[in-house]
């Protein structure tokens, strides 16, 4: 994982995407055939727009593997879909103590202090996940736009 990590810093936008999904696919592994169908499980009920199935699969696989970042990173996102931001922030830190360069999870948190209007803290948290990953697109806009934004003002 240090290899990729050493490569994304100094990659282009399409090596980037490359060696993220990489990563992605590395944190997805719990070690578990059936941690990794619960985790399978709440991925495909978050695509389909099924939060509570998802939330359903994705606390199971929490509470059986508490020890596997990408397990909360994804109930983060599923509470993060439902519109529950509390325990969104409670799974993105839990994520972010197993997993610190959890570039997605920091880029989540970056999203809910957005949306609930602290754009200090959401520049914070998005630099942040830009500092491991920094040719995240999204991100990288998100930034700008919250700067340009706020430019003169107080926050």
């Amino acid at each position: 994982m240090d290899e990729l990590f050493a490569r994304l810093q100094k990659a282009d936008r399409a090596e980037a995407e490359r060696i993220e999904r990489l990563i992605v696919i590395e944190w997805s592994k719990s070690g578990s055939p059936a941690m990794d169908l619960l985790l399978q499980r709440g991925r495909e009920a978050l695509d389909n727009g099924d939060t509570a199935v998802a939330i359903e699969h994705l606390t199971a696989l929490t509470d059986h593997a508490p020890d596997f970042a990408e397990g909360w990173n994804a109930l983060a996102t599923a509470y993060y879909q439902e519109g529950e931001f509390g325990p969104s922030v409670e799974d993105i830190a839990k994520t972010l103590t197993l997993n610190p360069r959890h570039f997605g999870a920091l880029a989540g948190l970056g999203m809910i202090f957005e949306e609930i209007g602290e754009p200090e803290k959401a520049v914070e948290a998005y630099k942040a996940a830009l500092a491991i990953h920094p040719q995240m697109q999204g991100v990288l806009e998100a930034v700008k736009r919250i700067e340009a934004e706020t430019a003169g003002q107080d926050l």
